[in-house]
């Protein structure tokens, strides 16, 4: 059994190069939170995934999400952002994740 996770909203995690795949209906959803046609959102805010079998979020030129922003950082498209931010590090994670994570640090005793 794995630990319980609460997220602190660091943003480390959206800081991470990588892809943020969308899977059926998160971009209408995201299109719609933003108030654009899921045409115009497509074509601002996404691009075709590294295996070329649907959409991924671009990045900015750090590589960190497109919709990481402000001091401290927040998610422009918090209410509506796709299954795998919301399920991090749940169902997914990457190497490393733990030494980025505010949240996964343990204190020092």
């Amino acid at each position: 059994m794995e630990p319980e996770f609460h997220c602190l909203r660091c943003g480390q995690c959206c800081r991470h190069e990588g892809e943020v795949r969308l899977v059926d209906g998160e971009a209408t959803a995201i299109a719609e939170s933003l108030g654009l046609e899921p045409a115009d959102f497509a074509e601002q805010f996404t691009r075709l995934r590294e295996d070329r079998l649907g959409l991924s979020l671009t990045d900015h030129p750090d590589g960190s999400c497109i919709f990481l922003e402000g001091t401290p950082p927040s998610c422009r498209i918090q209410e509506a952002k796709p299954r795998q931010c919301r399920e991090f590090p749940h169902s997914w994670r990457y190497e490393n994740w733990v030494e980025i994570c505010a949240a996964a640090q343990k204190p020092e005793l």
